[in-house]
């Protein structure tokens, strides 16, 4: 079965697997690697699938979440405010552009803390990869080799945030969480701004 899923994934994601294959052989410095794009898009499903077929380093936005004192009113308003940008220029994206070791500590949104067993000193590594919705956030400047966006139609959208919520969540998906990425990629242009897009296909997965 994770052979087959393996063979679905390498087909449905063979222009990213190129182009990140030509920065390979010819680019000799460190190589960062953006995916932004929809929730429920993919983006989670096609980081794992790179990091594990190149190795490298991989960065999920999703451990920067806001933190308490940060989820003001004027924070949330703000389009591409949903993260905690600063920390993640200053915990991962200095360093990693640096080549130094990255001290890295990720947020857990359930409990509003961070989780301290999980913190860990990174090594720099040529390959890096750097995945999730606000990525792409001109707060960072352009520093990224390849940009991908990975897409996905509403009805669909709605289906994988259930396989991965669960309903509880739903309504605050459809109600806040969708609308705000969706105003973050069209008044920040992420769509244009990237190099390859990638649209969900629910036969494969």
């Amino acid at each position: 079965m994770k052979s087959t899923l393996n063979q679905v994934h390498t087909k449905r994601f063979q222009p990213v697997i190129i182009a990140i294959e030509e920065l390979i052989r010819t680019d000799d410095d460190r190589i960062l690697i953006a995916i932004d794009g929809k929730t429920g898009a993919g983006k989670t499903t096609i980081s794992k699938f790179l990091h594990q077929k190149f190795g490298g380093n991989l960065f999920h936005m999703d451990d920067f979440y806001l933190q308490k004192h940060q989820r003001t009113p004027e924070r949330l308003h703000e389009v591409g405010g949903n993260v905690d940008y600063e920390r993640f220029k200053e915990e991962v994206l200095t360093s990693l552009l640096a080549g130094e070791t990255i001290h890295y500590r990720p947020f857990n949104y359930h409990t509003m803390d961070f989780d301290a067993k999980f913190a860990r000193d990174i090594p720099p590594k040529r390959l890096n990869i750097i995945e999730g919705t606000y990525c792409l956030n001109a707060y960072f400047g352009d520093p990224y080799d390849l940009k991908i966006f990975m897409d996905v139609d509403y009805k669909q959208q709605l289906e994988n945030v259930i396989d991965r919520e669960g309903t509880a969540e739903l309504d605050d998906y459809i109600d806040k969480w969708i609308p705000k990425t969706d105003i973050y990629l069209e008044r920040c242009h992420i769509r244009e701004k990237c190099d390859i897009i990638i649209h969900y296909d629910a036969a494969e997965g």
